[in-house]
């Protein structure tokens, strides 16, 4: 094997044979041969030839190939496929979980333990889930009794009952908590029907951002080579399929409480 560079002083290529001579590498001598170039030699030739004010180096022999980039197989795509369908589902089922919860916060006229969920009260310095330090319970269609597992924790509780936007006032007896449940009025549960709907459109509308999210990661893989436009427009159609029956669960979920409101 021979090299060539640039160099205006002979004594360099003298050097560069000399660093490319046999050499240590990875504990064990292994002389230059057959075309093979070692990472060292290259590097301690480059040195030697810098030393001599040398621009740059060309090996002559055996040519160096160039790394093979594996391309994406047929099972990738699959992988790939289901990653962003599972991923739709997930969020969509979270959309609905949350929608759900809204309206469960709703007060309907009757009592319900749901109506408290999303209360919390400051306990210790640190902000709790109502649910998780004390017993609610409902004795009759229209009480919900709260009972703290720690009773220094009763006024906490009243006063995030007060501040919360349940719109019903505690009354404290120093052991537990009763909440009377009043009956709505007409004009009251128009204006819950309003948020109900409102609820709902919101719970809709997550879940159409997560099919205009999953079409796009079925249109990057379309651009980079690993979907046709044809399954693209397949798959776009599976995605749109579920966001129908995610809606329609949500548009259950909203007449059922829609004739909760309207149950006198």
């Amino acid at each position: 094997m021979s090299v060539c560079a640039t160099a205006s002083v002979g004594s360099c290529m003298a050097k560069v044979k000399e660093a490319m001579s046999p050499l240590q590498y990875m504990g064990k001598t292994k002389a230059v041969g057959g075309g093979v170039v070692l990472p060292q030699q290259l590097s301690f030739a480059s040195v030697a030839l810098r030393k001599c004010r040398v621009s740059s180096i060309k090996i002559l022999g055996r040519p160096t190939r160039s790394p093979v980039i594996r391309g994406a197989t047929t099972e990738d795509v699959e992988a790939e496929k289901e990653l962003i369908e599972m991923d739709a589902m997930e969020r969509m089922e979270k959309s609905l979980e949350a929608t759900k919860a809204s309206f469960n916060t709703v007060r309907t006229g009757r009592a319900t333990p749901s109506l408290l969920d999303r209360v919390q009260v400051e306990y210790y310095g640190t902000n709790v889930i109502l649910k998780s330090i004390a017993q609610i319970t409902t004795p009759d269609g229209s009480t919900i009794l709260i009972t703290p597992f720690d009773k220094s924790s009763l006024t906490s509780i009243e006063k995030s009952l007060v501040k919360s936007d349940i719109g019903i006032t505690p009354n404290n007896d120093g052991n537990v908590i009763r909440l009377n449940v009043p009956q709505l009025t007409a004009d009251r549960r128009k204006e819950l029907l309003k948020l109900v709907s409102k609820l709902s459109e919101e719970g809709k509308v997550a879940i159409r951002n997560v099919r205009r999210d999953a079409i796009k990661s079925y249109e990057k893989l379309e651009k980079e080579k690993k979907l046709s436009e044809d399954n693209v427009k397949d798959l776009s159609g599976d995605i749109q399929k579920m966001t129908d029956d995610y809606i329609k669960k949500i548009d259950a979920l909203f007449k059922q409480k829609e004739k909760e409101l309207q149950t006198v």
